[in-house]
């Protein structure tokens, strides 16, 4: 009869789908092609937005360009009765840093915040680049558009905020253009460190960098596929972390790989009709992007991006040869994907924002045993319906099963052997929501 209900449970869990919400629907919907696509027009025509770029001018070089993201931002928040906190966060990156810092420079990143009503020290990021380079990294007078890289991921987080600004929810959200990308990822450094002396709790940070692309240098056109980019344990971990895992598991499943799969699932739910492709890596192979010095920090970073990139027009001088037309210019955007993107990076952000807080010390016992048992602590917030249990077998990327427990601290999975399968907790509201699932961090008996 045990095995009879295990059985029974385990199909249950796999065929259950998951609550939606009418509103995420709307979000989706209220994310416009023809705002991204004008955005990125306006970005592109400052000509170059090179992080040692003019910063006098109205019309040209990166401090033209981030003023108006500013002004942008401004005329958000005036439409929703100024709901955003909008600032510059600077740092003086001195000549000499690395090679490509060839004189002093004030990297400014433009950071809009639109504060929780219930956690507003609880954050969720979306961030996009504002600077582009061409060949030469440290050309930063010529014409650099960047129309893809990054005025696309820059215009996805202006049209978020756009759209999201109209909604209330009890986690802060943070809408961000980080300069120095390409110059060493010097904005998501200053910001990360901004964030550690603040003592900001950042659930997750959802690095856009090109996600307007679908020709890719491969031959492949795909407007449906995006990747997930995300690292499999913090490099914070210590030494007794990483010897623990060797023995009860979790190589990959850090708090920025529970992130990959939150936004995985999220968008299996409520669009379908998309490809999320979870890449089990920091970044493209052996490249960086702005996620990373969120990583190194400590906090949950994952990248978003198209899935078929074009060599052809990234860091490319502007120019056509045997036919084919190098550089990063607006005609090989397109808006559409970009759309399509923005609105998985909105619905995600609003899912995390009116989820309630994670479970915290989070436990897992069950060696030798004919069953798992789990334990962690409860949140107060009354807003909170119950926990739920997570699991997968171990060759999984995604968590395949589950099971409601209520609102208690602990459960017993009977039934279940503990050596075949990974588990997790996730803390469900009373609207539906759930947090990110937390992977156990200790083993009792």
């Amino acid at each position: 009869m045990k095995i009879f209900l295990t059985s029974i449970i385990f199909l249950l869990s796999s065929v259950l789908v998951a609550q939606t919400d009418q509103k995420i629907y709307d979000i989706i919907n209220s994310v416009s092609t023809d705002r991204i696509a004008e955005d990125i027009k306006i970005l592109a025509g400052f000509g170059t937005r090179h992080t040692l770029s003019d910063t006098i001018s109205d019309t040209r070089g990166i401090g033209a360009a981030r003023r108006w993201i500013k002004s942008e931002f401004d005329n958000i928040s005036k439409k929703c009765n100024n709901c955003l906190e909008i600032f510059y966060q600077k740092d003086l990156v001195k000549k000499g840093a690395n090679k490509r810092i060839i004189k002093d420079v004030i990297v400014v990143n433009v950071v809009a915040i639109q504060r929780g009503t219930k956690y507003p020290n609880r954050f969720i990021i979306m961030s996009g680049d504002i600077d582009s380079r061409i060949t030469d990294p440290i050309n930063y007078t010529d014409d650099a558009p960047g129309a893809n890289d990054n005025a696309s991921g820059m215009a996805g987080a202006i049209e978020a905020a756009r759209v999201l600004s109209k909604y209330t929810f009890e986690s802060s959200i943070i809408y961000v253009g980080l300069s120095g990308e390409e110059q060493g990822l010097f904005g998501g450094k200053g910001l990360a460190k901004y964030a550690n002396d603040n003592n900001w709790d950042i659930i997750g940070v959802m690095n856009n960098d090109m996600i307007g692309n679908i020709k890719g240098v491969d031959g492949v056109i795909d407007n449906r596929t995006f990747r997930i980019f995300s690292e499999p344990t913090p490099p914070t971990e210590t030494e007794k972390q990483r010897k623990s895992r060797r023995f009860y598991g979790g190589e990959v499943d850090g708090i920025s790989r529970q992130l990959a799969r939150y936004v995985h699932k999220t968008t299996k739910t409520y669009m379908p009709e998309m490809n999320p492709m979870m890449v089990y890596r920091l970044d493209r192979f052996g490249r960086g992007g702005h996620h990373r010095p969120f990583n190194d920090a400590g906090y949950a970073g994952i990248r978003i991006m198209e899935a078929h990139e074009n060599y052809t027009q990234q860091h490319q001088d502007i120019r056509e040869e045997n036919g084919i037309e190098y550089g990063d210019v607006v005609a090989h955007v397109n808006f559409d994907y970009a759309a399509k993107l923005t609105a998985v990076n909105a619905i995600n952000l609003a899912s995390l924002a009116w989820a309630p807080p994670a479970p915290t010390e989070v436990e897992i016992g069950g060696i030798v045993e004919p069953s798992v048992k789990l334990k962690w602590k409860k949140n107060t917030d009354p807003a909170i319906k119950g926990y739920k249990i997570y699991w997968r077998e171990t060759t999984s990327p995604t968590w395949d099963y589950s099971r409601y427990v209520g609102n208690i601290d602990n459960f017993i999975l009977q039934g279940i052997v503990i050596d075949n399968y990974f588990f997790g907790i996730t803390a469900i509201g009373i609207n539906g929501y759930e947090s990110p699932v937390v992977f156990p961090s200790k083993v009792f008996r």
